[in-house]
């Protein structure tokens, strides 16, 4: 178990808008960083993250939290995972709480534990056997050389090689106490039925091991050195319960930052590839590594930029199987440019060839729109024909179809005019039939699946929002609580003629009328809160929002967020020269206000809760709960008559109606 004073040192250092950084394009935004949700898919940025208060908050989807809340997010880490990852990248030494150390380790690892803790094993054993030992340095490291690969890259990428010996890995794991069951779902080992000691799935090949956006290890890509050998070039992992190769880029996690630098994003087919710009010095690029592009990739990219240019071999076959995927990058609002390398250069080659002011030049002066692309490569073809070009063209106008920007739309089908020699209005008659096709696919693929009987689910309304009593004193019960978190040092100031000046905080303030109205929280996150505020009062401490960001309570922690990151925070309003009053700026009088309404929400609303206890008492009952109706409702009157003429009923209009 990490002990408190390490955690406590993780949250004094680490930086949210750096990790945020590495998975989010973020843009200042005021005092704060915007960027788009990588939870969720949007055009218009609605994700915050604040330096000064060291959280962050997607609105589209209501998370928040801290950085270290963000890495479980998004990586699944647990707790304990995100804080080591956080640790490892800020320098901090781990210290383990030694007395609960030994209780935890007593307990069983979950599979997905172990899933990634051998392959962990794997890609240490694999890096061990391709420096120290003869085999490795003879075969795997020979090969890497003579692709000219440089040491300080081949430690980069963790390159590493598996020996010849059916079993080596296997028997070392099984040694180390791994079972043949995790072996085998992790696909490094396979147990045959004539072979009960197992055989390395990777042997006698180079490796490369393939890691998650943070950097963890979650599977294995495999190239054979013998050609006399009648089996598959590469060879990857298969899918198990962490690795999804649908979902993975190679290279993702050595070039994200440059990625994020650059705004821009190489798309590359090979390991090598890949390896091989980044030795040239060009480092924002990734691989899909031979799968076809998929949406999981293009949302992981757009992560970081909206910009990729995409790499293909001169003589590349498969140049027009990849039309699917410029679609694809079209359709998920990606800006897409192509480049065609000369006739017998890939990426790899053509890096190794040239410098790198050459090589970047090369690209940005080559690389086309796909409009460009499609047109060289269609029209090769063409000739003369006329039916031929026109299904050429029209193959370039059903790309455009799948930008969803209506102006980006309308400037790609000009620039296919210009270029053809067509009028807008049959390419827009053309888009339009398009359009009406993929409709009516919609329309018969929906049909089909109304077609089929669905278990319908009755939801009902949410009581509070059945209960406009019940709903009022939420919403202001909320609001003090909130007030609580954003503004509980400040001090407010009193003048009493007897004492003269005194002082008291927000957290007092809220508290004492609280506990004079002998309030019962309807919401139990915000007991929770109340409670521990109290706990700091006993104890000399005044606990505001900072004191619960690092709650480990989600519900608390997002409360917390949305009451430090109000949703005013999307907006930079300074940007267009407007400068409307912040939330704070009249904190007593927000408070004095907030206060009386309440009261005035919870009688309105425990008037109501005691008419309905009228139908099932006796005649006695029945006349005491007509009188603390009766008095109820005069304390009602007079709240309401102190806020009508009060200069707080300024700031909140006609809210008592």
């Amino acid at each position: 178990m990490i002990s408190k004073q390490t955690i406590d040192k993780i949250f004094s250092t680490i930086r949210v808008e750096e990790i945020v950084g590495e998975y989010v394009q973020l843009k200042r935004a005021g005092s704060n960083f915007k960027g788009l949700s990588p939870f969720h898919d949007e055009k218009s940025p609605s994700f915050i993250v604040s330096p000064s208060k060291q959280i962050w908050k997607d609105f589209s989807t209501g998370k928040g939290g801290t950085a270290i809340s963000f890495l479980m997010e998004i990586e699944n880490f647990t707790y304990p995972e995100a804080l080591r990852h956080a640790a490892k990248k800020y320098g901090i030494e781990i210290e383990e709480d030694q007395r609960e150390f030994s209780e935890e380790a007593k307990n069983a690892q979950s599979e997905r534990d172990l899933l990634y803790k051998i392959h962990e094993v794997a890609n240490n054993y694999y890096q061990s056997f391709l420096w120290e030992n003869e085999e490795g340095k003879a075969i795997g490291l020979s090969y890497f050389k003579e692709r000219e690969l440089k040491d300080d890259i081949i430690k980069k990428f963790q390159l590493g090689y598996s020996p010849e010996k059916k079993n080596a890995f296997t028997e070392f794991a099984l040694e180390k106490g791994y079972s043949k069951e995790i072996l085998e779902k992790s696909g490094l080992s396979i147990f045959p039925e004539n072979a009960p000691n197992g055989i390395d799935r990777f042997r006698e090949r180079v490796i490369f091991p393939i890691h998650s956006f943070s950097g963890r290890v979650l599977g294995f890509g495999a190239r054979i050195l013998k050609n006399n050998v009648k089996t598959a070039k590469y060879l990857n992992s298969p899918e198990t319960e962490i690795y999804h190769k649908s979902n993975v880029l190679y290279g993702l996690n050595q070039s994200k930052q440059a990625i994020s630098r650059k705004n821009a994003c190489l798309l590359v087919e090979g390991y090598m590839d890949v390896i091989s710009l980044h030795m040239s010095g060009i480092e924002n690029v990734v691989a899909s590594s031979g799968t076809s592009l998929t949406t999981e990739q293009i949302k992981l990219i757009k992560r970081l930029t909206e910009n990729v240019t995409i790499l293909f071999d001169g003589d590349n076959a498969g140049i027009k199987a990849s039309f699917r995927s410029i679609d694809m990058l079209l359709s998920e609002g990606m800006n897409i440019r192509v480049l065609l390398f000369p006739d017998g250069d890939d990426p790899d080659s053509f890096a190794r060839k040239h410098p790198q002011e050459y090589v970047e030049k090369f690209i940005e002066n080559q690389a086309m729109d796909f409009i460009d692309f499609k047109a060289e490569i269609l029209l090769k073809e063409v000739g003369n024909d006329p039916i031929k070009k026109a299904e050429a063209i029209r193959d370039i106008v059903k790309s455009v179809g799948f930008v969803k920007n209506a102006l980006k739309r309308e400037v790609y089908l000009k620039e296919v005019s210009n270029k053809f020699g067509l009028s807008e209005q049959s390419l827009f008659n053309e888009l339009d039939v398009q359009k009406q096709i993929i409709q009516n696919q919609n329309q018969h693929s929906q049909q089909q699946k109304e077609s089929t009987p669905v278990k319908m689910e009755v939801v009902p309304l949410d009581e509070e929002k059945s209960d406009p009593f019940l709903y009022d004193v939420l919403f202001m019960e909320n609001k003090l609580v909130d007030h609580m978190l954003m503004f509980g040092d400040v001090v407010l100031k009193r003048f009493d003629e007897k004492n003269g000046d005194y002082q008291i905080t927000v957290i007092e303030e809220i508290l004492n009328h609280f506990e004079e109205e002998q309030y019962q929280f309807l919401v139990e996150s915000n007991e929770i809160i109340i409670n521990q505020i109290k706990e700091g009062i006993q104890k000399e401490e005044l606990r505001s929002g900072k004191f619960f960001v690092t709650f480990m309570d989600e519900e608390i922690t997002s409360k917390v967020v949305d009451a430090l990151i109000p949703l005013d925070d999307l907006e930079n309003w300074a940007s267009r020269n407007i400068y409307p009053p912040n939330y704070g700026d009249k904190v007593a009088e927000q408070i004095k206000g907030d206060v009386l309404l309440h009261k005035y929400r919870y009688i309105d609303y425990l008037i109501k809760e005691t008419a309905k206890e009228l139908g099932n008492v006796d005649e006695v009952k029945y006349y005491e709960l007509i009188q603390k109706i009766s008095l109820l409702k005069q304390a009602s009157i007079r709240l309401s008559n102190i806020i009508e003429y009060s200069p707080i009923k300024g700031i909140y209009g006609d809210r008592m109606r």
